[in-house]
């Protein structure tokens, strides 16, 4: 378990103040008895009910539920005795945090059960503090029945959200281990057999030199020829490391979105043969961005994109049907879109971002400006 300090302050959404209510209520409720064996026996529960509290927090196992099974007691024993219902919350809200699911369950069938019970009980006793109190009695009985399941729920969601972003950097990491392997590999291949090539032919044609100038010429020329084909290699080797293909990218999102469980649908073709490099470069890191940005944020269930080549432009679209997002600061929420807002200054490309409560529609257009052949680059 975690810490109770930790998560007093973190999870609960409410000020530490307000549950200093909580704290000094009990004592209210005691001190209206008018026997001092009676605000004596309050006192006792109270001192230990916030013992077995913290001691729950702490303990780990077993203990736990022991620890637990004391609190409930006491709250069962405030209840009817003094009509005090609010030491019910403090275990709502710590069974919330149970991890074990079995030991969750289990404890809050029993908590809800013996809370409702015990609130029964008072009123067929009729108790005049139940009646003077009983709409937070009310309010206090729907925290137990839906503060657990919530606390529960997101603390759920937090963990595998930790999980995806530990999986998402092994796979980063793998990625990158992935990619020194496959450029050592390329340049092994391109260079390794070419400079050992150009190795042996400079010593035949340092021995052939004096005896056969024209064979040695004929080998220097071929050495000439092998370093060009080499350079051009190692050329094109980098320009591939420089850039991102909108195709490899899309295949990313579609891994991206099938592990986050979200629909994808692509409109267009994301093949993209006349356009320049550079262009298609900043289109995929929009791309990830703006997908990225959806798995996390959005809580979408469909991600689409559509490419549309238009005469003088070229149209990306990532939409979702996620919660949306503030207009207002759209561009300036994290430093993810200002990054892909700068890129495509640099492109002299725009970015619109579109946002309601049915999703928000992120518009990248850039102009597409034609790559230049091969022949013509003097390649």
């Amino acid at each position: 378990m975690q810490k109770w300090y930790q998560i007093l302050h973190k999870n609960t959404g409410l000020s530490p103040y307000v549950w200093v209510v909580f704290y000094i209520l009990p004592f209210y409720f005691i001190f209206r008895s008018s026997s001092t064996y009676e605000v004596v026996i309050g006192i006792v529960m109270i001192l230990m009910f916030f013992v077995c509290y913290v001691l729950s927090f702490l303990s780990k196992g077993w203990a736990v539920y022991f620890w637990t099974s004391w609190q409930i007691i006491i709250s069962i024993a405030m209840t009817v005795l003094f009509g005090y219902v609010y030491f019910s919350l403090f275990l709502a809200f710590f069974i919330g945090h149970i991890q074990n699911k079995i030991g969750f369950f289990t404890l809050y069938t029993i908590h809800l059960i013996s809370t409702v019970v015990t609130i029964n009980m008072g009123f067929l006793s009729k108790n005049a503090e139940f009646f003077n109190q009983l709409p937070f009695v009310l309010v206090s009985l729907v925290a137990v029945i839906l503060l657990p399941v919530t606390t529960y729920n997101w603390n759920k969601r937090e963990k595998l959200q930790g999980q995806l972003e530990d999986a998402n950097k092994r796979i980063s990491e793998l990625v990158k281990l992935e990619e020194r392997q496959r450029i050592a590999r390329d340049l092994h291949d391109t260079l390794g057999q070419k400079l050992s090539l150009i190795g042996l032919k400079s010593d035949l044609a340092s021995k052939l030199i004096s005896k056969n100038p024209g064979r040695a010429q004929t080998e220097l020329e071929e050495i000439r020829q092998t370093a060009r084909i080499a350079l051009k290699e190692v050329r094109d080797m980098v320009t591939q490391m420089r850039g991102t293909r909108l195709e490899d990218e899309v295949f990313r999102v579609r891994q991206i979105t099938k592990a986050a469980e979200i629909d994808f649908v692509l409109e267009g073709d994301p093949n993209l043969q006349n356009t320049s490099l550079m262009t298609e470069n900043v289109l995929s890191m929009c791309l990830k961005e703006a997908v990225t940005n959806v798995v996390r944020h959005s809580g979408a269930t469909i991600c689409s994109v559509v490419i549309e080549p238009l005469r003088t432009d070229l149209l990306l679209k990532v939409k979702d049907n996620g919660i949306g997002m503030a207009e207002e600061c759209a561009y300036l929420r994290g430093n993810g879109l200002r990054g892909m807002k700068e890129r495509l200054e640099f492109v002299n490309g725009s970015m619109e971002i579109d946002s309601a409560q049915n999703g928000t529609t992120v518009t990248i257009k850039v102009p597409n400006v034609f790559k230049q052949p091969e022949k013509e680059a003097g390649v």
